[in-house]
């Protein structure tokens, strides 16, 4: 026989209106982790082999391919700097991307309060808008942990699993909402 009390308890109802904006910014929490624990000696050190993107221009590339996105689905955006990846300081970058994040979630707003969930020029939906942009973002934050491995500094290991512990990140990006 269940107890009165267990019976009047209800399950919470997702809000996936608020998880998906959440998700986005727990992505954008786990850049600025990994930007800030980069060392500096490796930020804009040339890759070893001389081809491909320096970190500095890994790391200017997300932000530039979010103002793609919103330059494409939201004409009237006010769209942030483009950066010019192989010359920004990463204190640059970590603005550029800060302001590159709250502008697509403005988007992603948007998107969500269309009644058919849609991101304009992006198919099929914002779900798939969100689940694009974090595959995206942690492509190349594994592509710069690589590069800074192989330039001879490695992130630390606590900024490594610090970027999977979603939870955490969850915290600080609601402190900062």
């Amino acid at each position: 026989m269940k107890s009165a009390s267990k019976a009047a308890v209800s399950p919470a109802t997702l809000d996936l209106r608020q998880s998906l904006l959440e998700t986005f910014a727990i992505n954008q929490k786990a850049n600025e982790l990994l930007l800030a624990n980069v060392s500096d000696a490796a930020w804009q050190m040339p890759t070893p082999t001389g081809k491909g993107r320096t970190i500095a221009a890994i790391a200017s590339h997300m932000h530039n391919v979010g103002l793609m996105w919103l330059s494409v689905a939201d004409k009237a955006a006010k769209l942030p700097a483009k950066l010019d990846g192989e010359k920004s300081s990463r204190e640059a970058v970590s603005h550029a991307l800060r302001n590159s994040a709250a502008a697509i979630s403005k988007l992603i707003e948007k998107g969500l309060a269309d009644p058919a969930g849609k991101v304009p020029n992006f198919k099929p939906n914002v779900v798939a808008f969100v689940g694009y942009l974090i595959a995206h973002d942690a492509h190349h934050r594994g592509q710069i942990a690589m590069l800074a491995r192989q330039l001879g500094h490695p992130i630390p290991a606590k900024t490594g699993f610090g970027m999977w512990e979603w939870g955490t990140l969850s915290k600080e990006a609601n402190s900062t909402r």
